[in-house]
């Protein structure tokens, strides 16, 4: 039997940071569980439709779903299954890629425009309710403190 080791303690500085880190992880938990039971049940719509949809109204061209999948940071099947529903609904169509018979475009229709400013209205009056603590500027100091933390590793903090 081996003899176990004692933990490393960590610095304050470290021990600050985690302590951070865990109240932003509750925080998102806690604003995106709200965000998705509110979708569910005034909506009848889930959290990832609704990211669809907002990646697709921010690119009107529309994007290949290896673009979607990128912008979003999901795998091409994380988002096949919500296409194919949008697609569906009328929210969303295919369009052939001009020169690439195996890809095709995804955008929103006219229904899923308005679809989209209908929840994408609901869901800014959500967040600000549930962030209504802050005030303006304390959310604008927060959003400045949060844009030092790098995205990605290959990212560098802002000064």
């Amino acid at each position: 039997m081996s003899a176990r080791r004692p933990a490393q303690r960590l610095e304050p500085v470290s021990k600050t940071r985690l302590r951070l880190w865990l109240r932003l992880l509750k925080a998102t938990r806690s604003v995106e569980t709200e965000l998705r039971e509110r979708l569910r049940t005034e909506y009848a719509s889930t959290l990832p439709r609704f990211d669809v949809m907002a990646a697709l109204e921010r690119h009107p061209d529309g994007l290949k779903m290896s673009e979607l999948s990128q912008v979003l940071r999901v795998s091409n099947g994380n988002v096949t299954g919500i296409v194919e529903r949008l697609v569906d609904d009328g929210i969303a169509l295919r369009e052939p890629v001009p020169g690439d018979r195996r890809a095709v475009l995804i955008r929103l229709t006219a229904k899923g425009s308005d679809e989209f400013d209908r929840l994408a209205s609901a869901h800014e009056t959500w967040i600000d309710a549930l962030l209504g603590d802050l005030d303006p500027g304390q959310a604008t100091a927060l959003t400045e403190l949060l844009e030092r933390i790098p995205r990605d590793s290959t990212e560098e903090p802002s000064s």
